[in-house]
């Protein structure tokens, strides 16, 4: 069990909890996760909410690869007003802000954010470190080899579970002495991996429990599915849901997700199995 301080309320992680994405850009790489404008970004909220997510992760900017980079100021556009009336009118919900911008993430957190999901691991915006610090609220710690734009141009790994772990372990160390104390863990599918990269960090995925501390696993509709599957990202649901119980059985304590009521099924079923 984990219990992971958000802003003064607990976010107890005694089961799998499931984090909705919510994509407030014109360009991810899955056109169901785009919402454009407030109103359309609170439907979806109040969906995923009913749906069983108790994670919203609002994200102003497109990570996919090859993506353009857009500045810190054109993100606080997208994603602010969505955090505030996503806080006004669902309190009870815990607002993640995907961003690597210390400027965003702070704005952010005062509109009503409560964790920080950063891909970079702090390498994109040297002051993002010690923003959270300062904002004291839980930090996502991703994996990720080079940047969103050339990470996978030929990413090589000699052991991509050791080496992602290691630098997880590292990070994370640095982090408690910057003062950030309560740390989810990401291993970055996608990021600066191949597709055979992917599967081996699923398949070795337990091994990330010695961190102690909860892993995240985001590999919703990704191309690992659709390019094995020889399909699209629009028909990745099915394969999102069988990568999902894979990991949950390897130790997944998140699933960052485009379609909640499929993930929190999974968790239900899985725990069923496990308590007969």
């Amino acid at each position: 069990m984990f219990t992971l301080n958000c802003k003064g309320r607990l976010l107890v992680i005694d089961k799998p909890l499931v984090m909705g994405i919510i994509n407030a850009t014109p360009d991810s790489f899955y056109g169901g996760s785009r919402f454009n404008g407030t109103d359309q970004i609170l439907l979806q909220a109040e969906e995923m909410l009913k749906q069983g997510a108790t994670i919203l992760d609002i994200g102003g900017q497109s990570t996919r690869p090859g993506s353009e980079k857009i500045s810190d100021d054109e993100e606080l556009e997208r994603v602010i007003k969505p955090i505030e009336a996503i806080n006004k009118n669902f309190p009870e919900a815990f607002i993640s802000i995907d961003t690597f911008y210390s400027k965003v993430a702070g704005e952010a957190v005062a509109a009503g954010a409560s964790i920080v999901n950063d891909i970079s691991a702090g390498s994109m915006d040297e002051s993002l470190i010690s923003i959270v610090t300062k904002l004291n609220v839980p930090y996502v710690l991703m994996h990720m080899k080079g940047t969103p734009q050339i990470m996978q141009q030929q990413p090589d790994y000699e052991n991509v579970t050791t080496e992602v772990l290691d630098f997880l372990i590292v990070k994370k160390h640095t982090l408690h002495l910057a003062g950030i104390n309560d740390i989810i863990v990401d291993p970055g599918f996608g990021f600066g991996k191949t597709i055979a990269h992917n599967f081996e960090l699923l398949k070795n995925l337990s091994v990330f429990s010695i961190m102690k501390a909860p892993v995240l696993l985001g590999i919703s509709r990704k191309s690992s599915i659709y390019k094995t599957l020889g399909i699209t990202a629009e028909g990745s649901l099915n394969g999102t849901s069988v990568l999902n119980t894979i990991g949950l059985l390897n130790g997944a304590s998140i699933l960052r997700v485009h379609d909640v009521k499929e993930a929190v099924e999974a968790i239900k079923l899985l725990q069923a199995y496990q308590q007969a």
